[in-house]
């Protein structure tokens, strides 16, 4: 009985060492992305990440997050032009690409945006994700 509570015990020091190493790296690469969002995006999408109606869609709340991860990274690398469908309204613009940002900016920004204004997610966008997708 004592071994398997110790066994226990070790399971949950172990799994939840993992779980708070995990978050100082995230909280980096959110506040590295806060700058490249200001430099980058902040123009068209909002400080307050809504976008402008009609014209330049939303990435605070924004169902299109939901994507996988590489859909958000492709549209970062090549750009997005045509109709686009987010939080129920649609957008016919252009995004251009912004294959400029090295893989680290790439993932930071993904990073501060998913986890900014609403949006919650856990699971971080690394720069080998980003440079799998490069052309």
């Amino acid at each position: 009985m004592k071994r398997w509570m110790f066994l226990s015990g070790l399971l949950v020091f172990v799994f939840g060492a993992v779980a708070f190493v995990q978050p100082a790296n995230m909280t980096k690469s959110i506040a590295k992305g806060k700058t490249v969002y200001v430099n980058n995006c902040m123009n068209c999408h909002m400080e307050d990440g809504k976008g402008l109606e009609g014209a330049f869609p939303p990435v605070a709340k924004s169902d299109y997050l939901k994507r996988a991860p590489k859909d958000l990274i492709s549209v970062i690398l090549k750009g997005q032009t045509g109709e686009l469908k987010v939080n129920g309204v649609v957008y016919n613009g252009m995004m251009p690409a912004q294959d400029y940002l090295s893989d680290e900016e790439i993932a930071d920004v993904l990073n501060y945006i998913n986890n900014s204004w609403g949006n919650k997610n856990i699971k971080p966008i690394l720069p080998s994700q980003v440079k799998l997708l490069r052309p």
